[in-house]
């Protein structure tokens, strides 16, 4: 599935066809609700200046687009799942480690998380053959995005010997050359000679985030904390919300998003923001 539409229908599928949990939200850890905003940015624009740059001057940009795109998408994507049937009975008895196991078996039929959490579930029974890693089911006009960045970086202490910068030198070359790691650890591969990859992403863009402009470093901070949206920044318990209201059937999606929205022009309007986008 490459949109939500295509999405949600391959949920049903899942739900008509076998006895599956579809989409399981893993409601209860709560950190884990922080993966659904990780993908407003690059998945669902196709633009690596959003995230950092025009978000913060984006007016209502928790609007429906109309496009399937855009931070909507992405959040209604979990609404409509919820709301639908399509995740599990009571979201406030998920487990995280035990879905591990359940999706490795095939009790689950996926979850949103990131890369890292793809070797955790391959690792968890003995069907780790059965268990892919799919980009976000978003497109923008027509094309697929995915996020890719670098996780820890290796230092070689500025101090050390000569000798010692060489081993390190050889120790990181072969690390990132020869090692496997990547490969082993579900990621891309580091070093551009190297196409080896579990990954099935051979027609996603990926990009990077640009970081914020100059003199507005900190303005993501501020209005996330104005807002108390905290947008990729530990705000899981609007997430959760999401969940809870889509169960309980006693707020629309369009009504949670223009909350936000009134919360992120009240949080740019107390920053000074300009309006551009």
């Amino acid at each position: 599935p490459k949109t939500p539409d295509e999405f949600i229908d391959a949920l049903k599928k899942i739900k008509d066809k076998t006895d599956a949990i579809p989409l399981y939200t893993n409601y209860a850890a709560g950190w884990t609700m922080g993966a659904w905003d990780a993908y407003i940015g690059n998945n669902a624009t196709g633009d690596n200046t959003y995230f950092n740059q025009k978000l913060l001057h984006t007016k209502d940009p928790f609007k429906d687009y109309g496009d399937g795109t855009h931070p909507y998408a992405v959040y209604k994507i979990l609404y409509d799942a919820v709301a639908g049937g399509l995740t599990e009975d009571d979201y406030s008895t998920t487990d995280w480690e035990g879905s591990k196991s359940m999706l490795n078996n095939g009790q689950i039929g996926c979850m949103v998380l990131g890369s890292w959490a793809y070797p955790q579930m391959e690792a968890a029974g003995e069907n780790a053959d059965d268990i892919g890693y799919m980009p976000f089911p978003i497109s923008v006009n027509g094309e697929q995005y995915a996020s890719a960045g670098a996780d820890y970086s290796y230092g070689i202490n500025v101090n050390a010997s000569d000798d010692e910068k060489q081993a390190a030198l050889i120790f990181v070359k072969w690390m990132t050359e020869k090692s496997g790691f990547s490969y082993n650890e579900d990621g891309l591969p580091v070093a551009k000679s190297s196409s080896d990859t579990k990954l099935d992403f051979s027609n996603v863009t990926f990009l990077e985030d640009e970081p914020a402009v100059e003199g507005e470093e900190d303005l993501l901070n501020a209005l996330n904390a104005d807002s108390e949206l905290n947008v990729n920044n530990g705000g899981n318990d609007k997430i959760q919300a999401i969940i809870e209201h889509a169960a309980n059937g006693d707020e629309s999606f369009d009504d949670i998003m223009n909350e936000w929205n009134q919360k992120w022009t009240d949080a740019q309007e107390s920053e000074g923001v300009e309006i551009t986008e």
